[in-house]
């Protein structure tokens, strides 16, 4: 199946506290490489026609790296979370009726089956958005996927805004997701900042998009470990070492 019609936003804009480093999170190592170039490796074996990679960060560091890639970055100058960071290519993507692939540069080990298979799902169920998730032994801090009666995603709940029942859910948000781009910018164009981080969370556009009777789906891959994203050192120290053995 072609993917002339698909277009890949790819966040990029975040420092990264936890990895208590000033460089940008997503330009931390990974298998000697910015764990960035994993990702857009991964994209650009799709074959997808566009490819922007939403920056903010010290963004000079990853704009040099890339100089030579055919991507388009996009500044978040301020981070007002994953709502915001994608809306801010939405002028590139005015005139763009395709498939619109979101994600976190930060997770560098999905692979281009997975992706596919991802993008596939979406198409074949002509859906509005659908969410990439995986089932973890120890969900964390991951975003959770709450189902509906007849087994249908309702809503996407982050750690800090879910209650103590929704937190002993294994099935999570990784982050990953296929929209339709037109429905995509009408959801974020409604999404508000009311939620523990006072932040525009791209995940709310599950929900809206819900309201408004659009087909929306959640696509489980089997395998969760590619979907594991890097918020810390030792996590980046574990993902490599799995990789090595």
């Amino acid at each position: 199946m072609s993917n002339d019609d698909l277009a890949a936003i790819i966040l990029a804009a975040g420092r990264g506290v936890r990895m208590q480093s000033d460089l940008p999170k997503v330009f931390h190592n990974l298998f000697g490489k910015p764990m960035l170039e994993s990702v857009l490796e991964t994209v650009r074996s799709l074959g997808v026609s566009k490819i922007f990679v939403v920056v903010g960060h010290k963004k000079e560091l990853i704009t040099d790296h890339f100089k030579n890639w055919p991507i388009t970055f996009v500044n978040q100058d301020e981070q007002l979370g994953t709502g915001h960071a994608v809306r801010v290519v939405e002028p590139y993507l005015k005139d763009f009726s395709g498939t619109v692939l979101v994600l976190a540069g930060d997770v560098p080990m999905l692979t281009k089956e997975t992706l596919q298979k991802l993008v596939d799902f979406h198409r074949s169920h002509k859906a509005s958005a659908t969410d990439l998730t995986a089932m973890l032994p120890d969900a964390g801090n991951y975003g959770r996927i709450l189902r509906d009666s007849l087994g249908q995603i309702a809503k996407i709940v982050e750690k800090k805004d879910a209650t103590p029942e929704e937190l002993l859910i294994n099935e999570i948000n990784t982050g990953t997701f296929c929209f339709n781009s037109k429905d995509l910018f009408s959801a974020l164009a409604k999404v508000r900042s009311e939620n523990a981080q006072k932040e525009y969370y791209l995940t709310d556009t599950i929900e809206i998009l819900k309201a408004e009777k659009k087909s929306v789906f959640a696509y489980k891959t089997p395998n969760f470990k590619e979907t594991l994203g890097v918020n810390t050192k030792e996590e980046l120290a574990q993902l490599e070492k799995r990789h090595e053995s």
